[in-house]
């Protein structure tokens, strides 16, 4: 009978070659979820993923991957939907706190850092397990429009275009090609819609592609209609 090395079982123990397994395991099964995409553009931010249901019968209001942390600032989720609920709870309270506390919106990067730390902490105690979701932050704030992520392993970075789930490579070299730094809102709307196109199973359609975004001159975050997304798919 096959047994699995203290290292492969314990989270807190690195292997001979500087690995934490669990923390990679963790990674690979954000590989695995929903195709969600983050652009910047100097006239806004733009969240995009594909959000159709494991089911028919399943109601598409309980499956969502955008959501909502404050007025200047969104998420996009990709992994167990139950872990990002607590890190979406926790980021909601710190953008409130930040307000009570300073008068003032909280910026994309203290935020990203705050759930970075809070992963990173589930990634060296004995007892837990990390945190199997990867989340994109785009929002506007002092410093202009942001795109960040973090993931299962703590870590936090800024990026002018990511792609995360499956087929992420694909989606990623799509971004890569298309990205230009002067790029307007509604192009970077299309762009992100067609990364998760290309990052799809199946077709997909305005009701399983969802789009988020929050403009520079209002600062306020919007979900686009279906008519909208049906215009930019078309």
């Amino acid at each position: 009978m096959f047994m699995p090395r203290a290292y492969d079982r314990a989270i807190t123990i690195f292997s001979p070659e500087g690995r934490l397994y669990q923390v990679e395991y963790a990674l690979e099964l954000v590989k695995r979820g929903a195709p969600i995409v983050g652009v910047a553009s100097p006239e806004g931010v733009v969240l995009a993923a594909n959000e159709t249901p494991e089911s028919e019968l399943e109601d598409p209001e309980y499956f969502r991957k955008i959501y909502q942390l404050d007025d200047h600032l969104a998420s996009a989720i990709s992994g167990l939907s139950s872990d990002a609920r607590v890190l979406i709870g926790q980021a909601r309270v710190y953008c409130q706190s930040n307000k009570l506390l300073y008068d003032e919106a909280v910026d994309v990067e203290i935020l990203a850092r705050r759930l970075g730390d809070m992963s990173q902490a589930y990634t060296q105690h004995a007892g837990v397990r990390p945190f199997g979701v990867t989340m994109i932050l785009a929002g506007v704030d002092a410093t202009g429009p942001r795109v960040l992520t973090t993931d299962p392993s703590g870590a936090y970075r800024g990026f002018k275009a990511i792609a995360v789930g499956r087929k992420n490579d694909e989606a990623n070299k799509l971004l890569e090609e298309k990205y230009s730094d002067d790029i307007n809102l509604k192009d970077a709307i299309k762009l992100a819609i067609e990364a998760v196109k290309v990052a799809s199973d199946r077709d997909v359609n305005e009701d399983t592609v969802k789009v988020a975004i929050v403009p520079v001159e209002s600062k306020v975050f919007k979900r686009l209609e279906a008519e909208e997304i049906k215009g930019y798919l078309d």
